[in-house]
């Protein structure tokens, strides 16, 4: 779990820099930032895409994912999470739950959250935690210069994500294989678009209720795999 906690206090430490300097901007070079910000995050979110090697299972994973997570209401119970923290920190002082949402969704759905937590808990191995953590901690800076505290915050979903798949790596690992991962990143590459997008303000688009998608791939593959053994 040492990767995870690095992440997680990673993503604080630059979220103290980034808030300490987000007074130093004045709103122009605040919107200037935001949207190099967005178009950092849309170009991160297709290198991850087009990586994909069956782009029907990206098709049906989002779809379906959408439509499980529309149900769950995901979006909304984050967004609750982040009006809870905004209440206790501070309401109405720099939009927490908007940071904390974007943050957590930025840091939680690509590639490396997946393969380093997996690599924690299977080898022991947290390079590519610590190799993340540096990444999220200088991003970390950025994002809450402009999108403020709340962004510290989404080291908790972080914690409790990765956690999670560090904690059930051995579980999981039959079912993580390259492949699977591979489409996972492709799906998760679509979501980071998406983000992107919301950043820039082109379309509101609810990436919190499209978040079961990522994990589609790892049910077709189970699916593919049991059909395998019974015929």
């Amino acid at each position: 779990m040492i990767g995870n906690l690095a992440n997680a206090f990673a993503i604080i430490l630059g979220s103290i820099i980034g808030i300490f300097l987000k007074d130093r901007f004045k709103e122009n070079y605040k919107d200037i930032i935001m949207n190099g910000i967005g178009l950092s995050v849309l170009v991160i979110g297709i290198s991850g895409a087009i990586k994909t090697e069956n782009m029907l299972l990206v098709v049906i994973s989002l779809v379906v994912g959408s439509i499980i997570g529309e149900w769950l209401k995901i979006e909304n119970k984050l967004q609750n999470i982040g009006n809870i923290i905004e209440s206790k920190v501070g309401a109405g002082t720099s939009n927490i739950s908007n940071g904390f949402v974007t943050a957590s969704l930025i840091y939680c759905v690509g590639a490396m959250a997946i393969v380093g937590a997996l690599e924690s808990g299977l080898t022991g191995n947290n390079q590519t935690l610590f190799i993340k953590s540096i990444l999220d901690g200088v991003t970390s800076i950025i994002f809450a210069s402009t999108l403020g505290i709340g962004v510290a915050f989404s080291s908790l979903s972080v914690l409790v994500y990765q956690g999670l798949i560090t904690l059930t790596a051995n579980t999981m690992k039959i079912f993580l294989t390259e492949g699977v991962i591979t489409e996972m990143s492709a799906v998760g590459g679509i979501l980071i678009m998406g983000i992107g997008i919301n950043l820039l303000g082109l379309k509101k688009i609810k990436i919190g209720n499209m978040l079961p998608s990522i994990f589609i791939p790892i049910i077709y593959f189970i699916f593919t795999l049991v059909i395998n053994r019974l015929f």
